[in-house]
C-alpha cells in the first residue's frame, strides 16, 4: 500500500535534487479545510505553502495511496481531477462532479526531508430520495380497517421521515393500548391508522429530509371506503300549487355514488325545465343532491325518492310533497282576544274552509311538515312575540284536527 507514497516521494525528491543547499525549508501557510459537499457539485482543495523554492507540491488520496498529481501535472486517471495554483504559494485539486467514490482524506505533501503533509477531508452529502419498492402507493381500506402505508428514504446523511395531511387536518394515532391522539405531524417511516373512519380519508404527505436540499416528498392517497349513507333534513315538504319547491337529501358514500331522484312508486325522474336537478360535491365522500320542482301541479304531489348506490351497496330515503293552502287567510279570533293582523305579527295564516270541500285531494296531509310555503314559495316565518306564537298554534291545531278528520 506504500508503493505510490514512494513513487511520489521519490519523484518529488529527484525533481528537486541537488536543490537544498541555502534554500529556506518551505513550510504550510495554514491547514487544509475540510470539504461537505453535494453529490453533483464540485469540490476545491487549497493548500497554502510558504516558501516552496524549487521544492515540489504533490496529492494524494490517503484511503487508497493513489496520487491525484504531481505539481502541475495530473497523474490519476480520473478525468474529473485538474490541478492549478498561484504564485507557487496557492496550490488547488479540483474534483468536478463529486460522486460517492470521492469521498476520503486528501493530502497535500512537499518533498522535503523528510517530507511533509497536511490532510483534508472530503465529505459527499446525497439528498434524500424515496426507495420506491419499501415506498407505499395509493391505499383502499374498509371503514374500521386498518391503514398502514410507508416511506423509506435514503441519503447521506440517513434522512428523517415525517408524515402529514395535506389539507391540514390533524393525524389520528393509536398507541399499543388502543388511546387515540391527534397530532400535526408523525415521525416516522411507516405510518399505521387503526379503526380508520371516513373523516381520516384523503392525501397524506410523506416528507424526507436530512439537511440536505431539497427535501422531498410523496402524496399518498387513503381511501376509506362504506355503504351509502343518506340524511332527509325534511321528510315532509308543503307547498301551494304554482310555486317552486326544492326537495334535498345529504349522501355520504366511498367510492362516489351514483345519484338519482324516483317518483314513488318507482319512476325514474329525467332533468328537464319541470324537474331541475344537482348534485354538489361537498367533500371527498358529501354530496348533497337537490330537486327543484317548478310551478307545482297537483300531479307533482306525492312522494319522492332519492337514490344512492355504489359498488357496497345502495341506499334511498323519502320525501313526501303535499300541498297546503296558498290563497285565503284568516285568523281566528277568542274571546277577551283582540284580533291580530299580519302587519302586526308577520304571520299568515290560511283558511281552512277551503280544505273541507276538497276530498278527492289525497295528496293532501295535516300541517305538521318541516317546512311551510306562502302562496308566492316563500317558506313562513313566525314572529317572536308571545301572542302570535300563542295565534299561530291554535290556527295549527285547529287546521290539523279538520285536515285528520276529512283525511279519515
Amino acid at each position: 500500500m506504500l508503493v505510490h507514497l514512494l513513487v511520489l516521494s521519490t519523484a518529488l525528491a529527484a525533481a528537486n535534487s541537488g536543490k537544498h543547499g541555502g534554500v529556506e525549508v518551505p513550510e504550510f501557510g495554514e491547514p487544509i479545510t475540510n470539504l461537505t459537499v453535494p453529490i453533483g457539485r464540485d469540490a476545491t482543495f487549497k493548500c497554502i505553502v510558504v516558501n516552496l523554492g524549487n521544492y515540489r507540491v504533490g496529492w494524494v488520496k490517503a484511503d487508497t495511496k493513489a496520487i491525484q498529481a504531481i505539481h502541475d501535472h495530473v497523474i490519476t486517471h480520473n478525468h474529473r481531477v485538474s490541478v492549478s495554483h498561484s504564485d507557487h504559494s496557492t496550490w488547488y485539486l479540483h474534483i468536478k462532479n463529486v460522486q460517492e467514490e470521492d469521498r476520503g482524506q486528501y493530502m497535500c505533501q512537499i518533498n522535503t526531508d523528510p517530507m511533509k503533509s497536511q490532510m483534508g477531508f472530503l465529505e459527499v452529502v446525497i439528498p434524500p430520495d424515496f426507495v420506491p419498492e419499501e415506498t407505499s402507493g395509493d391505499t383502499m381500506v374498509p371503514e374500521g380497517g386498518t391503514a398502514r402505508v410507508s416511506c423509506k428514504a435514503r441519503g447521506i446523511p440517513p434522512p428523517r421521515v415525517m408524515w402529514k395531511r395535506e389539507d391540514g387536518q390533524e393525524i389520528v394515532v393509536r398507541d399499543h393500548t388502543g388511546a387515540k391522539s391527534k397530532v400535526l405531524s408523525y415521525q416516522g417511516e411507516v405510518l399505521k391508522l387503526t379503526k380508520i373512519s371516513r373523516s381520516e380519508m384523503g392525501t397524506y404527505l410523506c416528507i424526507a429530509s436530512n439537511s440536505v436540499p431539497p427535501s422531498v416528498s410523496k402524496r399518498i392517497h387513503i381511501s376509506v371506503h362504506f355503504h351509502p349513507v343518506i340524511q332527509v333534513p325534511n321528510q315532509l315538504v308543503g307547498a301551494p300549487l304554482g310555486t317552486d319547491v326544492t326537495l334535498e337529501c345529504y349522501v355520504e358514500s366511498s367510492p362516489k355514488s351514483i345519484n338519482y331522484w324516483v317518483k314513488d312508486p318507482g319512476e325514474l325522474i329525467i332533468p328537464s325545465e319541470h324537474h331541475e336537478m344537482t348534485v354538489r360535491q361537498k367533500s371527498m365522500f358529501e354530496a348533497e343532491m337537490s330537486m327543484t320542482i317548478k310551478n307545482i301541479r297537483r300531479e307533482d304531489l306525492g312522494s319522492y325518492i332519492c337514490v344512492a348506490k355504489n359498488s357496497l351497496g345502495d341506499v334511498e330515503s323519502k320525501i313526501r310533497l303535499y300541498e297546503i293552502p296558498g290563497n285565503d287567510r284568516h285568523v281566528f279570533q277568542y274571546p277577551d282576544e283582540r284580533t291580530t293582523s299580519d302587519d302586526e305579527y308577520g304571520t299568515e295564516v290560511y283558511d281552512d274552509d277551503d280544505v273541507s270541500n276538497d276530498n278527492e285531494k289525497s295528496n293532501r296531509v295535516p300541517d305538521r311538515a318541516n317546512k311551510w310555503y306562502a302562496n308566492d314559495g316563500k317558506v313562513i316565518v313566525t314572529g317572536s312575540n308571545n301572542a302570535n306564537i300563542i295565534t299561530a298554534t291554535i290556527v295549527l291545531t285547529t287546521t290539523f284536527i279538520r285536515l285528520v278528520k276529512l283525511l279519515i
